[in-house]
């Protein structure tokens, strides 16, 4: 029997889409900025399983003068190993110190209960006849209307008022603050509101692996970047660790070619087309969906060490706003070009 030896590498993809910057995260950013004098603390969401990629510097440029709580989402889709976990957390609260860092996922009480604490602590700072404001903020898709809704429960008992999906854009404008904390008569404390607000990505990512990982955890739609790519991208997470090719085994054997993989996959879940054909996208996209609902392993696709953050701070990640809507109009202009040619 041949060894399977894994990938060490993933393929460059030179024409590789490179941003997601659209008309409504310019807008919402801007937006962002002229509220910042009501708002007494930004709750930053980022998603666990890419703590690093799923940082927004504009945040910090456009937002600074603020107190910041940074959130990672989606804990439980990250690893299940606690010992693992505790390690890479503990570097993860290295990096933000003195500035508090929470993690979480919606379904956990007890991450729920923890930030909504943590918010309150804020809240009591605030002269607000009104109450206090907070407004939490992220990269599309990172769980932000999930974390308000989970907090708006666990604060008021009541039921969600942000919608949610599996794709990014659910939340396309900033909404009126919705209350999380009940006024308090008798301590005298009035209520907190949280505003929800749309996901915003970086007007450019130059590092093609960088914009594989944020499609393959759902912060661009999955019409941006070609479903099997994506998937053959998760194949050679899968493969970088010895047992997690067993994940997908019962469609395959352990292999390099996404194609092997997903054609078994077709076979298997009846994904087929006409004549019998494998649908390679409907599987694609099916290995990916699963994936990131935890039914493909749970694992992080960043590599968490002590001078990360330090390093990704040098990355030249974004380029201007400006430079960002010039792009677009240059993109537009080209668009009605082939139109009416």
């Amino acid at each position: 029997m041949t060894t399977f030896i894994p990938r060490t590498t993933f393929p460059s993809q030179l024409s590789l889409p490179r941003s997601y910057f659209l008309g409504h995260h310019a807008a919402g950013l801007s937006k962002m900025k002229t509220m910042l004098s009501s708002i007494d603390l930004i709750v930053e969401c980022r998603d666990y399983r890419v703590p690093l990629t799923s940082r927004n510097p504009l945040f910090e440029s456009v937002l600074a003068g603020r107190e910041r709580l940074v959130v990672y989402t989606k804990r439980d889709l990250g690893s299940k190993f606690r010992g693992a976990d505790r390690t890479r957390e503990d570097i993860i609260e290295r990096w933000h110190k003195p500035h508090p860092v929470l993690f979480s996922h919606d379904k956990s009480t007890r991450d729920t209960k923890a930030i909504l604490t943590t918010i309150k602590s804020y809240a009591t700072r605030s002269t607000s006849l009104l109450g206090s404001r907070i407004m939490v903020v992220g990269m599309p898709n990172v769980g932000k209307s999930s974390l308000l809704n989970a907090l708006r429960y666990s604060g008021t008992k009541r039921q969600k008022a942000a919608s949610t999906g599996a794709q990014p854009g659910v939340t396309r404008k900033i909404a009126s603050g919705v209350k999380i904390v009940d006024r308090d008569a008798e301590k005298g404390a009035e209520g907190v509101y949280l505003v929800d607000t749309p996901g915003v990505f970086v007007p450019f990512v130059p590092d093609a692996e960088a914009m594989l990982k944020l499609a393959l955890v759902g912060c661009v739609k999955d019409t941006i970047i070609a479903p099997v790519t994506l998937a053959d991208y998760l194949l050679f997470h899968l493969n970088k660790s010895r047992h997690r090719w067993e994940l997908y085994s019962d469609y395959s054997p352990p292999t390099n070619d996404i194609a092997e993989m997903l054609e078994g996959m077709c076979r298997k879940t009846g994904r087929l087309g006409k004549g019998g054909v494998p649908d390679l996208d409907a599987a694609a996209l099916w290995f990916i969906q699963k994936w990131r609902n935890g039914g493909m392993g749970t694992f992080v696709l960043d590599e968490v060490t002590e001078d990360g953050l330090q390093n990704k701070r040098y990355e030249n990640i974004g380029t201007s706003l400006t430079q960002a809507k010039a792009r677009q109009k240059s993109e537009r202009v080209a668009k009605t070009k082939i139109r009416t040619s």
